[in-house]
């Protein structure tokens, strides 16, 4: 699935990825491919990015907001 994270400032992430987990209000979630649409607030925490060959990117966030939608997912954060 294609992934952006952007902050107000650059773009901290974009490409393809098997697997991302985030930080929810309420606890962390796990976004596949092929998820639903979705939209939520995130909380405090890290965002986890894992790429098809395994390699993982952590970036720590103070909130934002993820959309998911058509295999495409994207994270605004703060």
């Amino acid at each position: 699935m294609k992934v952006d994270v952007v902050s107000p400032d650059k773009t901290l992430f974009s490409g393809e990825l098997s697997l991302v987990k985030v930080p929810g209000l309420d606890g962390s979630f796990e976004i596949l491919d092929h998820h639903a649409p979705l939209v939520s607030i995130l909380g405090k925490g890290e965002i986890k990015l894992l790429g098809a060959n395994k390699n993982e990117q952590r970036i720590a966030i103070k909130g934002g907001v993820i959309e998911v939608s058509n295999n495409e997912v994207k994270i605004l954060i703060d």
